[in-house]
């Protein structure tokens, strides 16, 4: 007798139906993006684009709506995720591991750069479109993401607060350094970064030796005195 599965185990086609689905929604995303690409130094990054690259692709208004129920925003995450994919294929051809730290996250900034500058006309119209007040918050949550990719890469295992304040960091970096790249080329962007992170580990070095927890130590123990008297 053949045995029917547990109704609350997934079976491999439970399993296989959801990964198709999971890739056709990836391709079909991924195909839109590239239609928008195409058209967005003319179009600009709005939501007229995203409906002209989904026309492109056969989709009608209710299949975009379902696919990109963000419009513009949608799309400018799905770019800036593929050039930070983009960028970590590029860096495959690099072992972190060669390289001293501040080379790390120059090699990592300087190869997200480019493979935003590979889709330069899409890539000016996105960044202005991220500018806006109201897309503040996507653009600063997609520079962190890029940075957090770029600290994966270099190694990074910090799972303290100095996993999100050299994330922080590196984001404020990428943002001007992305525009800069733009809209004034690559010398114009090396620059930048290279006397950004020349700041940031000098900065680094001196916290070092620094004990920021001291004040708070000193407080607490104050306190502990205070309540339970000092310790024969």
């Amino acid at each position: 007798m053949t045995e029917t599965p547990h109704p609350t185990e997934p079976t491999q086609a439970a399993f296989s139906g959801k990964e198709q689905s999971s890739d056709w929604t990836e391709r079909t995303e991924q195909a839109v993006l590239s239609a928008a690409i195409l058209r967005a130094e003319r179009l600009g990054w709005n939501n007229h684009l995203v409906r002209s690259a989904c026309e492109a692709e056969g989709f009608s208004l209710g299949d975009q709506e379902l696919m990109f129920p963000h419009g513009a925003r949608d799309l400018a995450a799905l770019l800036s995720r593929r050039h930070d994919a983009a960028a970590l294929k590029a860096l495959e051809a690099t072992p972190a591991h060669t390289l001293k730290i501040r080379e790390r996250i120059a090699a990592g900034v300087s190869t997200r750069l480019e493979a935003a500058a590979a889709d330069l006309g899409a890539s000016r119209k996105c960044a202005g479109f991220l500018a806006l007040p109201f897309n503040a918050d996507l653009g600063i949550g997609l520079m962190w993401e890029s940075a957090d990719k770029i600290w994966r890469w270099a190694g990074d295992t910090a799972t303290d607060q100095n996993h999100y304040s050299k994330r922080t960091i590196l984001g404020g970096i990428l943002a001007p350094a992305l525009t800069i790249r733009l809209f004034e080329g690559k010398d114009a962007a090396d620059r930048f970064v290279a006397k950004r992170i020349e700041n940031v580990m000098a900065f680094e070095k001196w916290k070092a030796g620094k004990d920021f927890d001291a004040p708070m130590r000193n407080i607490t123990d104050f306190l502990g005195r205070l309540r339970y008297g000092s310790k024969s």
